[in-house]
């Protein structure tokens, strides 16, 4: 659940983009595909028979955290205007740890973790972070905020595989409901589909 409303990324940057980066902003079948994208939000978050108010409450906190992600796609795709993404990645992560370095040693455990949860945190730190950023942020450089973001559609996909072959996680229909309607939402809003007169008006002409 938490994987598929991470996918409205790109939802939020097509409705952000109006305000914070003109060129890439949405309209027609983009629209439609944000109004589409927020209902299936609603469905997963909302209109699923017996979930209780904390596991709404956490959908929509990722959801929070997607429109987070979307305004910093936005913003960095307009400060770094073909800078050095090593740069920008070096000065997100440092920003992001200084800021949460508080947080970290509150929390911080009264002995010493075992080496699987060491390298876990460097797998994650290292590969999922560090390196993940890097591509990220240099996807945005050279493609824009919109096509940077659809990696956000992988998540749902391998998140209810993994989910449920790994932890055994249901799958009912309003899981695969929401998902359909955010994926096709997100392939609406972003431009990666279009109406059949839009794909003709952009293809030239044949001889």
């Amino acid at each position: 659940v938490a994987a598929i409303a991470n996918a409205t990324v790109p939802i939020f940057i097509a409705l952000l983009a109006v305000w914070l980066l003109r060129s890439e902003r949405a309209s027609g079948a983009r629209l439609v595909g944000i109004v589409l994208g927020l209902v299936g939000v609603g469905v997963l978050s909302g209109a699923q028979p017996g979930v209780d108010a904390w596991a709404v409450a956490g959908t929509l906190a990722v959801v929070l955290a997607s429109v987070s992600y979307a305004a910093a796609a936005l913003l960095l795709q307009r400060m770094m205007a073909g800078r050095d993404p090593i740069t920008y990645s070096t000065a997100t992560t440092v920003g992001a740890t200084i800021v949460l370095l508080p947080f970290a040693l509150v929390q911080a455990p009264s002995e010493a973790p075992g080496w699987d949860a060491i390298g876990s945190v460097l797998a994650l730190a290292i590969a999922g972070t560090a390196i993940g950023l890097v591509i990220y942020i240099k996807l945005i450089n050279d493609y824009g905020s919109f096509r940077a973001g659809l990696v956000t559609y992988l998540l749902p996909v391998t998140a209810l595989l993994y989910g449920a072959l790994l932890l055994d996680e249901p799958v009912n229909a309003w899981m695969l409901l929401g998902l359909l309607l955010i994926l096709s939402g997100v392939a609406l809003g972003s431009g990666m589909v279009r109406p059949v007169r839009a794909r003709e008006a952009v293809e030239p002409a044949r001889p």
